[in-house]
Protein backbone atom coordinates (compact mmCIF):
# COMPACT_ATOMS: atom_id res chain seq x y z
CA UNK A 1 0.00 0.00 0.00
CA UNK A 2 0.96 3.45 -1.04
CA UNK A 3 0.37 7.02 -0.07
CA UNK A 4 -0.65 9.72 -2.28
CA UNK A 5 2.11 11.51 -3.53
CA UNK A 6 4.48 13.90 -1.73
CA UNK A 7 3.52 17.69 -1.77
CA UNK A 8 6.13 20.17 -0.81
CA UNK A 9 4.21 23.61 -0.87
CA UNK A 10 2.30 24.65 2.74
CA UNK A 11 -1.25 24.43 2.74
CA UNK A 12 -3.97 26.35 4.58
CA UNK A 13 -6.38 24.86 6.20
CA UNK A 14 -10.20 24.95 6.68
CA UNK A 15 -10.25 27.97 9.73
CA UNK A 16 -7.02 29.29 8.33
CA UNK A 17 -4.14 28.53 10.09
CA UNK A 18 -0.76 27.53 8.29
CA UNK A 19 -0.05 23.73 7.95
CA UNK A 20 3.38 22.23 7.15
CA UNK A 21 2.92 19.52 4.89
CA UNK A 22 4.21 16.02 5.95
CA UNK A 23 6.56 13.33 4.48
CA UNK A 24 4.34 11.37 1.58
CA UNK A 25 1.60 13.50 1.86
CA UNK A 26 0.44 12.70 5.62
CA UNK A 27 -1.10 14.39 7.37
CA UNK A 28 -0.42 18.70 7.25
CA UNK A 29 0.95 20.05 10.70
CA UNK A 30 -1.05 22.87 11.63
CA UNK A 31 0.45 25.64 13.85
CA UNK A 32 -1.38 26.32 16.43
CA UNK A 33 0.22 23.20 18.34
CA UNK A 34 -0.26 24.22 21.41
CA UNK A 35 -3.98 23.83 21.10
CA UNK A 36 -3.52 20.70 19.42
CA UNK A 37 -2.10 19.37 22.08
CA UNK A 38 -4.14 20.53 24.44
CA UNK A 39 -6.73 18.99 22.61
CA UNK A 40 -4.54 15.34 22.35
CA UNK A 41 -4.13 14.89 26.34
CA UNK A 42 -7.21 16.22 27.38
CA UNK A 43 -8.37 13.40 25.46
CA UNK A 44 -6.15 10.81 26.62
CA UNK A 45 -6.40 11.96 30.29
CA UNK A 46 -10.48 11.45 30.02
CA UNK A 47 -9.70 7.67 28.65
CA UNK A 48 -7.59 6.64 30.96
CA UNK A 49 -8.32 8.03 34.20
CA UNK A 50 -11.81 5.92 33.25
CA UNK A 51 -10.26 3.12 34.80
CA UNK A 52 -9.45 4.58 38.13
CA UNK A 53 -13.08 7.30 38.73
CA UNK A 54 -15.43 4.62 39.06
CA UNK A 55 -13.29 2.84 41.78
CA UNK A 56 -14.34 5.03 44.56
CA UNK A 57 -17.80 5.83 43.39
CA UNK A 58 -18.60 1.93 43.63
CA UNK A 59 -20.17 1.68 46.82
CA UNK A 60 -23.00 4.37 45.68
CA UNK A 61 -23.06 2.83 42.36
CA UNK A 62 -24.20 -0.54 44.32
CA UNK A 63 -26.57 1.56 47.26
CA UNK A 64 -28.64 3.23 44.14
CA UNK A 65 -28.64 0.66 41.86
CA UNK A 66 -28.87 -2.89 43.75
CA UNK A 67 -25.78 -4.28 42.24
CA UNK A 68 -24.77 -7.74 43.79
CA UNK A 69 -21.79 -7.95 44.57
CA UNK A 70 -20.83 -10.32 42.23
CA UNK A 71 -22.08 -7.73 39.42
CA UNK A 72 -20.28 -4.78 40.87
CA UNK A 73 -16.86 -5.51 39.42
CA UNK A 74 -18.21 -5.81 36.41
CA UNK A 75 -19.01 -1.59 36.46
CA UNK A 76 -15.05 -2.35 36.35
CA UNK A 77 -14.47 -5.33 34.30
CA UNK A 78 -16.96 -4.20 31.78
CA UNK A 79 -14.86 -1.04 30.05
CA UNK A 80 -11.53 -3.03 31.05
CA UNK A 81 -12.53 -5.66 28.61
CA UNK A 82 -13.61 -3.80 25.93
CA UNK A 83 -11.03 -1.23 25.80
CA UNK A 84 -8.32 -3.99 26.07
CA UNK A 85 -10.04 -6.12 23.78
CA UNK A 86 -10.43 -3.66 20.98
CA UNK A 87 -7.20 -1.69 20.87
CA UNK A 88 -5.85 -3.00 18.20
CA UNK A 89 -8.48 -2.76 16.12
CA UNK A 90 -9.30 0.64 16.94
CA UNK A 91 -5.35 1.32 15.91
CA UNK A 92 -5.53 -0.52 12.78
CA UNK A 93 -9.23 1.42 11.98
CA UNK A 94 -7.23 4.70 11.93
CA UNK A 95 -4.75 3.64 9.99
CA UNK A 96 -6.99 2.73 7.40
CA UNK A 97 -10.40 5.31 8.03
CA UNK A 98 -8.03 7.83 9.26
CA UNK A 99 -7.10 8.84 12.59
CA UNK A 100 -8.52 12.49 13.48
CA UNK A 101 -11.85 10.51 11.84
CA UNK A 102 -11.49 7.60 14.34
CA UNK A 103 -10.34 9.69 16.92
CA UNK A 104 -13.28 11.76 16.85
CA UNK A 105 -15.77 9.04 16.67
CA UNK A 106 -14.35 7.13 19.68
CA UNK A 107 -14.57 10.48 21.77
CA UNK A 108 -18.25 11.37 20.23
CA UNK A 109 -18.92 7.18 21.33
CA UNK A 110 -17.18 7.64 25.12
CA UNK A 111 -19.05 11.12 25.74
CA UNK A 112 -22.15 9.64 24.70
CA UNK A 113 -21.71 6.47 26.56
CA UNK A 114 -20.71 8.79 29.70
CA UNK A 115 -24.30 10.50 29.55
CA UNK A 116 -26.04 7.54 29.58
CA UNK A 117 -23.65 5.71 31.82
CA UNK A 118 -24.66 8.83 34.48
CA UNK A 119 -28.54 8.50 33.96
CA UNK A 120 -28.29 4.68 34.66
CA UNK A 121 -31.44 3.17 36.62
CA UNK A 122 -30.30 -0.50 36.72
CA UNK A 123 -27.46 -3.01 36.57
CA UNK A 124 -28.26 -3.57 32.47
CA UNK A 125 -28.18 -0.29 31.70
CA UNK A 126 -25.09 1.06 33.48
CA UNK A 127 -23.24 -2.35 32.12
CA UNK A 128 -24.21 -1.68 28.71
CA UNK A 129 -22.96 1.99 28.90
CA UNK A 130 -19.55 0.78 30.35
CA UNK A 131 -18.94 -1.52 27.15
CA UNK A 132 -19.62 1.56 24.90
CA UNK A 133 -17.12 3.47 26.79
CA UNK A 134 -14.35 1.15 26.39
CA UNK A 135 -15.25 1.23 22.82
CA UNK A 136 -14.68 4.43 22.33
CA UNK A 137 -11.78 4.31 24.65
CA UNK A 138 -10.10 1.80 22.27
CA UNK A 139 -11.20 3.65 19.06
CA UNK A 140 -9.38 6.85 20.29
CA UNK A 141 -6.59 6.07 22.87
CA UNK A 142 -4.41 4.46 19.73
CA UNK A 143 -5.82 7.36 17.64
CA UNK A 144 -3.73 10.12 19.88
CA UNK A 145 -0.91 8.79 19.73
CA UNK A 146 -0.30 8.42 16.30
CA UNK A 147 -1.71 12.16 16.29
CA UNK A 148 1.26 13.78 18.33
CA UNK A 149 3.42 11.84 15.36
CA UNK A 150 1.87 13.31 12.13
CA UNK A 151 1.25 16.78 14.03
CA UNK A 152 3.90 17.85 15.76
CA UNK A 153 7.62 18.12 14.06
CA UNK A 154 10.41 16.01 14.69
CA UNK A 155 12.85 17.55 17.84
CA UNK A 156 11.60 19.72 20.56
CA UNK A 157 7.76 19.98 19.58
CA UNK A 158 6.95 16.28 19.52
CA UNK A 159 9.26 15.95 22.30
CA UNK A 160 7.37 18.03 24.54
CA UNK A 161 4.02 16.63 22.94
CA UNK A 162 5.08 12.81 24.01
CA UNK A 163 5.95 14.80 27.53
CA UNK A 164 2.85 15.60 28.22
CA UNK A 165 1.15 12.63 26.54
CA UNK A 166 2.64 10.86 28.83
CA UNK A 167 2.44 12.45 32.03
CA UNK A 168 -1.74 12.13 31.02
CA UNK A 169 -1.19 8.31 29.73
CA UNK A 170 0.57 7.64 33.43
CA UNK A 171 -0.88 10.32 35.84
CA UNK A 172 -4.68 9.38 34.61
CA UNK A 173 -4.67 6.40 37.09
CA UNK A 174 -3.81 9.01 40.02
CA UNK A 175 -5.88 12.39 38.42
CA UNK A 176 -9.05 9.63 38.29
CA UNK A 177 -8.56 8.67 42.14
CA UNK A 178 -8.14 12.09 43.04
CA UNK A 179 -11.36 12.99 40.71
CA UNK A 180 -14.07 10.52 41.69
CA UNK A 181 -13.23 11.41 45.66
CA UNK A 182 -14.09 14.54 44.98
CA UNK A 183 -16.87 14.17 42.66
CA UNK A 184 -18.98 11.48 45.20
CA UNK A 185 -18.39 13.27 48.36
CA UNK A 186 -19.47 17.09 46.91
CA UNK A 187 -21.10 15.78 43.73
CA UNK A 188 -22.98 13.26 43.46
CA UNK A 189 -21.88 9.44 41.72
CA UNK A 190 -23.52 9.98 38.43
CA UNK A 191 -21.22 12.85 37.94
CA UNK A 192 -17.81 10.53 37.20
CA UNK A 193 -19.68 9.72 34.20
CA UNK A 194 -21.22 13.28 33.34
CA UNK A 195 -17.85 14.93 34.18
CA UNK A 196 -16.86 13.41 30.72
CA UNK A 197 -19.71 15.15 28.66
CA UNK A 198 -18.40 18.55 28.36
CA UNK A 199 -14.94 17.50 28.27
CA UNK A 200 -15.72 15.49 24.99
CA UNK A 201 -17.98 18.06 24.02
CA UNK A 202 -15.50 20.48 23.51
CA UNK A 203 -12.59 18.31 22.28
CA UNK A 204 -15.04 17.25 19.70
CA UNK A 205 -15.35 21.35 18.52
CA UNK A 206 -11.54 21.45 18.48
CA UNK A 207 -10.66 18.82 17.19
CA UNK A 208 -11.22 19.32 13.38
CA UNK A 209 -9.82 22.91 13.75
CA UNK A 210 -6.37 22.37 15.61
CA UNK A 211 -5.87 18.48 14.09
CA UNK A 212 -4.91 17.21 10.44
CA UNK A 213 -6.61 14.37 9.27
CA UNK A 214 -4.68 11.46 7.76
CA UNK A 215 -5.02 10.17 4.07
CA UNK A 216 -7.30 6.82 3.89
CA UNK A 217 -5.48 3.84 3.19
CA UNK A 218 -6.30 1.43 0.49
CA UNK A 219 -7.07 -2.25 2.71
CA UNK A 220 -9.32 -4.23 4.20
CA UNK A 221 -10.02 -5.18 8.27
CA UNK A 222 -8.59 -8.36 8.97
CA UNK A 223 -12.08 -9.64 10.37
CA UNK A 224 -10.63 -13.28 11.79
CA UNK A 225 -7.34 -11.51 12.88
CA UNK A 226 -10.21 -8.60 14.77
CA UNK A 227 -12.00 -12.00 15.91
CA UNK A 228 -8.98 -13.91 17.41
CA UNK A 229 -6.96 -11.15 18.42
CA UNK A 230 -9.95 -8.90 20.63
CA UNK A 231 -11.27 -12.10 21.92
CA UNK A 232 -7.93 -13.56 22.91
CA UNK A 233 -6.98 -10.16 24.84
CA UNK A 234 -10.00 -9.95 26.56
CA UNK A 235 -10.12 -13.55 27.69
CA UNK A 236 -6.34 -12.92 28.94
CA UNK A 237 -7.75 -9.68 30.97
CA UNK A 238 -10.81 -11.18 32.27
CA UNK A 239 -8.37 -14.27 32.95
CA UNK A 240 -6.09 -12.14 35.36
CA UNK A 241 -8.79 -10.24 36.60
CA UNK A 242 -10.81 -13.04 38.40
CA UNK A 243 -7.99 -14.56 39.18
CA UNK A 244 -7.03 -12.03 41.62
CA UNK A 245 -6.37 -13.21 45.11
CA UNK A 246 -9.46 -12.07 47.54
CA UNK A 247 -9.78 -11.35 51.15
CA UNK A 248 -12.40 -11.67 53.52
CA UNK A 249 -13.41 -12.32 57.05
CA UNK A 250 -9.07 -12.95 57.75
CA UNK A 251 -8.82 -15.57 54.75
CA UNK A 252 -7.40 -15.16 51.21
CA UNK A 253 -9.03 -17.20 48.60
CA UNK A 254 -6.95 -17.74 45.54
CA UNK A 255 -8.87 -18.42 42.16
CA UNK A 256 -6.04 -19.68 40.33
CA UNK A 257 -7.72 -22.37 39.98
CA UNK A 258 -11.08 -21.70 39.50
CA UNK A 259 -12.96 -23.08 36.80
CA UNK A 260 -13.69 -20.14 35.08
CA UNK A 261 -10.26 -18.64 35.44
CA UNK A 262 -8.17 -21.62 33.74
CA UNK A 263 -10.69 -22.17 30.90
CA UNK A 264 -10.58 -18.01 30.03
CA UNK A 265 -6.45 -18.47 30.27
CA UNK A 266 -6.34 -21.62 28.31
CA UNK A 267 -8.86 -19.94 25.84
CA UNK A 268 -7.07 -16.55 25.90
CA UNK A 269 -3.66 -18.78 24.45
CA UNK A 270 -5.91 -20.78 22.02
CA UNK A 271 -7.30 -17.56 20.51
CA UNK A 272 -4.15 -15.81 20.53
CA UNK A 273 -2.28 -18.07 19.06
CA UNK A 274 -4.73 -18.48 16.50
CA UNK A 275 -4.35 -14.82 15.87
CA UNK A 276 -0.72 -15.19 15.31
CA UNK A 277 -1.09 -17.50 12.29
CA UNK A 278 -3.79 -15.55 11.01
CA UNK A 279 -1.61 -12.40 11.09
CA UNK A 280 1.66 -14.11 9.83
CA UNK A 281 -0.37 -15.56 6.67
CA UNK A 282 -2.93 -12.35 6.32
CA UNK A 283 -2.47 -10.11 3.30
CA UNK A 284 -4.66 -7.25 5.27
CA UNK A 285 -2.83 -8.25 8.90
CA UNK A 286 -4.62 -6.47 11.90
CA UNK A 287 -1.04 -6.43 13.80
CA UNK A 288 1.34 -6.87 10.65
CA UNK A 289 4.25 -8.82 11.63
CA UNK A 290 6.90 -6.06 10.17
CA UNK A 291 5.43 -4.46 13.14
CA UNK A 292 7.36 -6.16 15.87
CA UNK A 293 10.36 -7.11 13.97
CA UNK A 294 12.12 -4.66 15.68
CA UNK A 295 13.84 -5.38 18.26
CA UNK A 296 13.85 -1.78 20.27
CA UNK A 297 10.19 -1.73 19.13
CA UNK A 298 9.68 -4.96 20.84
CA UNK A 299 11.59 -4.00 23.78
CA UNK A 300 9.17 -0.93 24.77
CA UNK A 301 6.24 -3.09 24.24
CA UNK A 302 7.64 -5.23 26.64
CA UNK A 303 8.56 -2.07 29.31
CA UNK A 304 5.06 -0.96 28.81
CA UNK A 305 3.48 -4.56 29.98
CA UNK A 306 5.94 -4.18 33.45
CA UNK A 307 5.41 -0.70 33.74
CA UNK A 308 1.49 -0.94 33.85
CA UNK A 309 1.74 -4.30 35.89
CA UNK A 310 3.98 -2.58 38.89
CA UNK A 311 2.32 1.14 38.70
CA UNK A 312 -1.50 -0.38 39.03
CA UNK A 313 -0.58 -2.89 41.75
CA UNK A 314 0.76 -0.11 43.64
CA UNK A 315 -2.10 2.56 43.11
CA UNK A 316 -4.72 -0.77 44.36
CA UNK A 317 -2.75 -1.00 47.42
CA UNK A 318 -1.54 2.42 48.55
CA UNK A 319 -5.76 3.14 48.00
CA UNK A 320 -6.59 0.43 50.19
CA UNK A 321 -3.50 0.92 52.80
CA UNK A 322 -4.35 4.82 53.42
CA UNK A 323 -8.01 4.32 53.63
CA UNK A 324 -8.14 0.84 56.15
CA UNK A 325 -4.78 1.52 58.16
CA UNK A 326 -5.08 5.45 58.48
CA UNK A 327 -8.40 5.80 57.92
CA UNK A 328 -8.41 8.48 55.48
CA UNK A 329 -11.00 9.68 53.40
CA UNK A 330 -11.80 9.00 50.07
CA UNK A 331 -10.97 12.56 48.96
CA UNK A 332 -8.33 12.91 51.21
CA UNK A 333 -6.95 9.76 49.91
CA UNK A 334 -6.96 10.87 46.43
CA UNK A 335 -5.54 14.35 47.36
CA UNK A 336 -2.86 12.17 48.78
CA UNK A 337 -1.29 11.03 45.17
CA UNK A 338 -0.45 14.78 44.26
CA UNK A 339 3.09 14.53 44.64
CA UNK A 340 3.26 11.47 42.81
CA UNK A 341 1.24 13.38 40.03
CA UNK A 342 3.78 16.11 39.95
CA UNK A 343 6.88 13.28 40.23
CA UNK A 344 5.06 11.93 36.53
CA UNK A 345 5.42 15.76 34.98
CA UNK A 346 8.84 16.60 36.34
CA UNK A 347 10.40 12.98 35.16
CA UNK A 348 8.24 13.39 31.43
CA UNK A 349 9.69 17.18 31.30
CA UNK A 350 12.91 16.21 31.82
CA UNK A 351 12.74 13.41 29.61
CA UNK A 352 11.23 15.13 26.98
CA UNK A 353 14.06 18.01 27.46
CA UNK A 354 17.23 15.36 27.45
CA UNK A 355 16.17 12.81 25.15
CA UNK A 356 17.10 15.02 21.91
CA UNK A 357 20.54 14.93 23.87
CA UNK A 358 21.29 11.99 25.01
CA UNK A 359 19.17 9.68 23.24
CA UNK A 360 16.20 7.29 24.28
CA UNK A 361 18.36 4.70 26.01
CA UNK A 362 20.00 6.17 29.19
CA UNK A 363 16.61 7.76 30.11
CA UNK A 364 15.02 4.01 29.52
CA UNK A 365 17.59 2.63 31.76
CA UNK A 366 17.65 5.92 34.18
CA UNK A 367 13.92 5.56 34.48
CA UNK A 368 12.90 2.28 35.72
CA UNK A 369 16.08 2.40 38.30
CA UNK A 370 13.94 5.60 40.08
CA UNK A 371 10.91 3.71 39.58
CA UNK A 372 12.39 0.07 41.09
CA UNK A 373 14.09 2.64 43.97
CA UNK A 374 10.26 4.39 44.87
CA UNK A 375 8.83 0.71 45.08
CA UNK A 376 11.94 -0.88 47.20
CA UNK A 377 11.68 2.34 49.29
CA UNK A 378 7.52 2.17 49.38
CA UNK A 379 7.66 -1.34 50.41
CA UNK A 380 9.59 -0.48 53.97
CA UNK A 381 6.24 1.31 55.06
CA UNK A 382 4.34 0.15 58.10
CA UNK A 383 1.27 1.06 59.91
CA UNK A 384 3.14 3.46 62.35
CA UNK A 385 4.79 5.47 58.94
CA UNK A 386 3.29 8.99 58.37
CA UNK A 387 2.72 9.96 54.98
CA UNK A 388 6.11 12.29 55.05
CA UNK A 389 7.92 9.79 56.18
CA UNK A 390 6.74 6.83 54.55
CA UNK A 391 4.70 7.98 51.04
CA UNK A 392 5.86 11.34 50.11
CA UNK A 393 9.35 10.58 49.07
CA UNK A 394 8.69 6.76 47.78
CA UNK A 395 5.69 8.57 45.46
CA UNK A 396 7.66 11.48 44.03
CA UNK A 397 11.02 9.09 43.19
CA UNK A 398 8.50 6.74 41.54
CA UNK A 399 6.31 8.85 39.70
CA UNK A 400 9.56 10.55 38.15
CA UNK A 401 11.15 7.17 37.27
CA UNK A 402 7.78 6.29 35.24
CA UNK A 403 7.48 9.50 34.01
CA UNK A 404 11.11 9.43 32.89
CA UNK A 405 10.92 6.20 30.74
CA UNK A 406 7.99 6.29 28.83
CA UNK A 407 9.03 9.84 26.91
CA UNK A 408 11.78 7.82 25.12
CA UNK A 409 9.55 4.54 25.05
CA UNK A 410 6.68 6.20 23.15
CA UNK A 411 9.21 7.99 21.05
CA UNK A 412 11.01 4.31 20.41
CA UNK A 413 7.70 2.31 19.82
CA UNK A 414 7.00 4.71 17.03
CA UNK A 415 10.59 5.18 15.43
CA UNK A 416 11.03 4.08 12.03
CA UNK A 417 7.40 2.76 11.92
CA UNK A 418 5.52 2.55 8.26
CA UNK A 419 2.94 5.69 7.99
CA UNK A 420 0.00 2.68 7.37
CA UNK A 421 1.18 0.74 10.89
CA UNK A 422 1.01 3.67 12.94
CA UNK A 423 -2.03 3.33 14.70
CA UNK A 424 -1.69 -0.59 15.65
CA UNK A 425 1.97 0.47 16.80
CA UNK A 426 0.37 3.12 18.99
CA UNK A 427 -2.53 0.62 19.95
CA UNK A 428 0.21 -2.37 21.17
CA UNK A 429 2.10 0.24 24.13
CA UNK A 430 -1.81 1.10 25.30
CA UNK A 431 -2.37 -2.85 25.18
CA UNK A 432 0.70 -3.39 27.07
CA UNK A 433 -0.29 -1.06 29.97
CA UNK A 434 -3.44 -2.42 29.74
CA UNK A 435 -3.02 -6.18 30.16
CA UNK A 436 0.17 -5.20 32.49
CA UNK A 437 -2.27 -3.80 35.18
CA UNK A 438 -4.50 -7.26 35.22
CA UNK A 439 -1.18 -8.60 35.22
CA UNK A 440 -0.42 -7.07 38.35
CA UNK A 441 -4.02 -7.07 40.22
CA UNK A 442 -3.47 -10.33 39.44
CA UNK A 443 -0.16 -11.45 40.74
CA UNK A 444 0.45 -8.60 43.18
CA UNK A 445 -2.96 -9.19 45.12
CA UNK A 446 -1.84 -12.49 44.96
CA UNK A 447 1.76 -11.95 46.79
CA UNK A 448 -0.22 -9.39 49.18
CA UNK A 449 -3.36 -11.19 50.03
CA UNK A 450 -1.48 -14.28 50.83
CA UNK A 451 1.01 -12.81 53.21
CA UNK A 452 -2.01 -10.74 55.10
CA UNK A 453 -3.88 -13.81 55.86
CA UNK A 454 -0.71 -15.56 57.17
CA UNK A 455 0.45 -12.88 59.00
CA UNK A 456 -3.01 -12.13 60.28
CA UNK A 457 -3.70 -16.03 61.61
CA UNK A 458 -0.24 -16.08 62.85
CA UNK A 459 -0.84 -12.82 65.04
CA UNK A 460 -4.61 -13.66 65.80
CA UNK A 461 -3.40 -17.15 67.44
CA UNK A 462 -0.44 -15.90 69.26
CA UNK A 463 -2.66 -13.37 70.69
CA UNK A 464 -5.00 -15.69 72.03
CA UNK A 465 -8.85 -15.60 71.35
CA UNK A 466 -9.60 -13.18 74.31
CA UNK A 467 -7.59 -9.78 72.38
CA UNK A 468 -9.06 -6.80 72.86
CA UNK A 469 -10.21 -4.63 70.70
CA UNK A 470 -7.55 -2.42 70.30
CA UNK A 471 -5.02 -5.20 69.83
CA UNK A 472 -7.25 -6.86 66.81
CA UNK A 473 -7.41 -3.39 65.59
CA UNK A 474 -3.43 -3.62 65.52
CA UNK A 475 -2.82 -6.87 64.36
CA UNK A 476 -5.12 -6.27 61.42
CA UNK A 477 -3.30 -3.41 60.47
CA UNK A 478 -0.29 -5.17 61.00
CA UNK A 479 -1.14 -7.49 58.54
CA UNK A 480 -2.47 -4.83 56.48
CA UNK A 481 0.76 -3.36 56.52
CA UNK A 482 3.26 -6.20 56.24
CA UNK A 483 1.48 -7.80 53.17
CA UNK A 484 0.90 -4.92 50.91
CA UNK A 485 4.84 -4.04 52.15
CA UNK A 486 5.11 -7.52 50.37
CA UNK A 487 3.54 -6.53 46.98
CA UNK A 488 5.22 -3.57 46.92
CA UNK A 489 8.58 -5.28 46.84
CA UNK A 490 7.63 -7.40 44.32
CA UNK A 491 6.57 -4.25 42.01
CA UNK A 492 10.24 -2.99 42.82
CA UNK A 493 11.13 -6.28 40.99
CA UNK A 494 8.83 -6.11 37.98
CA UNK A 495 10.63 -2.28 37.12
CA UNK A 496 13.23 -4.15 37.59
CA UNK A 497 12.70 -7.02 35.01
CA UNK A 498 11.92 -3.11 32.91
CA UNK A 499 15.33 -2.33 33.79
CA UNK A 500 16.75 -5.60 32.28
CA UNK A 501 14.31 -5.51 29.46
CA UNK A 502 16.07 -1.67 28.64
CA UNK A 503 19.69 -3.07 28.95
CA UNK A 504 18.77 -6.16 26.64
CA UNK A 505 16.84 -4.94 23.91
CA UNK A 506 16.92 -1.71 23.31
CA UNK A 507 19.86 -0.29 20.90
CA UNK A 508 18.64 2.73 19.91
CA UNK A 509 20.84 5.37 19.07
CA UNK A 510 20.51 9.21 19.41
CA UNK A 511 21.10 9.49 15.66
CA UNK A 512 17.80 6.80 15.34
CA UNK A 513 15.53 9.81 16.73
CA UNK A 514 17.21 12.81 15.04
CA UNK A 515 16.13 14.16 11.97
CA UNK A 516 13.57 10.57 11.31
CA UNK A 517 9.80 11.38 10.67
CA UNK A 518 8.67 8.12 13.09
CA UNK A 519 5.91 8.74 10.52
CA UNK A 520 7.45 7.84 7.42
CA UNK A 521 8.67 4.15 6.01
CA UNK A 522 12.30 3.45 6.88
CA UNK A 523 14.41 4.13 3.71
Amino acid sequence: MSGPAESTAPAVDDVGQQAVAAPNGETQRPQRLGLALTVIATAQLMVVLDATIVNVALPHIQDALHFSGTNLEWVVNAYTLAFGGLLLLGGRSGDLLGRRRVFMAGIGLFAFASLAGGFATNEAWLLTARVVQGIGGALAAPASLALIAVTFPEGKERNRAMGVYTAMSIAGGAVGLIAGGLLTSYANWRWVFFVNVPIGLVVLLLAPRVLGESERRSGRFDIPGAITGSLGVGALVYGLSEAATTFANGQATSHWGSPKVIVSLVASVVLLVAFGVIEARSKHALLPMRVLASRNRSGAYLISLCIGTALFGMFFFMTLFVQDVWNWSPVRSGISYLPMVAGIFIGAGLSSNLVARIGARPLMIIGPIFAAGGLFWLSRITEHSTYAGGLLGPMIITGIGMGTTFVPLSLVSLSKVRIDDSGVASSLLNTGQQVGGSIGLAILGTVAWSAVASNLHSATVAAGANASKATQTAIYNHALASGFSRGYLVASGIAVLALIVSLVFIRVKKSDLAGIDPMAAPV
